[in-house]
């Protein structure tokens, strides 16, 4: 209690003199894809909002989605950019508060899970799927694993998702999982629209070699949370900051890079279709284990 006075009472003083308290603030970063292109694309956001809060945003790229719930104490994370359903995980476990998402270059600011197949694969419905071999993301991902478990729950009825298949892989990122889909080391593979799209336009031979089978409903974009118990005047710089960024000609500059318009608001009523997925899944995410066998 003393030393969270302390904070403060250093913050307030910084505030006096017109910059936010000196300070590092550690933020996860989920595998989406790459670690080198995660930490590529999201370090001209992290050196902006250093320059304009005041404190040394520090990115750490996490072996694994579910890392975002493991390691915010032994990390000493302070917030995380999370996917979807580490974030609704993360809000129900953890307490955690979600402050803003960026806003797409197409104008949306969410994104969908597709279960991909092979043009000619004569996999053509859930039934199909039986048997063979999938490529998904991580137990904490909303296209990776949750949208093809409730896809086949709500089609077939299957409740042991496992045993369904001939082989279950977690590929950890999702380009990780198209490429096992391509490669041939799987027959299906689950991932995010928007990883897909990248990966199709840098190599258009991909939208020709695979087919979507099923899309899930939209779900937020990438947002950023932080932990209850960080001081609210820098939660609300933060959020004014991100909010804000796009009406500065190098913001602007760095969004468009990060391939976003903007930041908008986002909460916790935002998560409400990742819950229904959940529910349809037959998950629970106060109780959920995520950990990949």
């Amino acid at each position: 209690m003393i030393k969270k006075y302390a904070l403060a009472a250093l913050f307030l003083l910084a505030c006096a003199s017109g910059a936010l308290a000196v300070g590092q603030l550690r933020i996860g970063l989920i595998p989406e894809q790459n670690i080198f292109k995660q930490l590529e694309r999201y370090r001209p956001v992290g050196e902006y909002l250093s320059r304009e809060t005041g404190l040394e945003v520090k990115f750490t790229v996490l072996s694994r989605y579910g890392n975002i719930i493991d390691t915010f104490e032994s990390e000493k994370l302070d917030g995380a950019f999370w996917g979807s359903f580490t974030g609704a995980l993360s809000m129900k476990k953890l307490g955690m508060i979600p402050i803003a998402r960026p806003l797409n270059l197409d104008g949306t600011s969410t994104y969908f899970g597709v279960i991909f197949v092979k043009k000619g694969s004569g996999i053509k419905s859930a039934k199909d799927m039986k048997g063979k071999r999938i490529a998904l993301v991580d137990r904490a991902t909303t296209a990776g694993y949750l949208f093809p478990k409730a896809f086949l729950r709500e089609k077939e009825g299957v409740v042991d998702f496992d045993g369904y298949f001939s082989k279950v892989h977690f590929a950890g990122s999702h380009d990780a999982a198209i490429k096992e889909l391509l490669s041939g080391e799987a027959d299906i593979a689950c991932a995010k629209n928007t990883v897909y799209e990248a990966m199709a336009k840098s190599d258009p031979s991909i939208a020709e070699k695979l087919e979507m089978l099923a899309i899930s409903e939209t779900v937020p974009s990438n947002a950023l949370g932080v932990r209850p118990d960080l001081e609210k005047a820098v939660i609300d710089k933060l959020r004014k900051t991100l909010l804000g960024m796009g009406d500065t000609a190098e913001g602007a500059a760095i969004l468009s890079v990060f391939g976003a318009k903007s930041f908008i608001p986002t909460g916790e009523k935002d998560y409400s279709p990742v819950l229904t997925l959940a529910k349809k899944a037959g998950i629970d995410p106060a109780t959920y284990s995520y950990e990949n066998k």
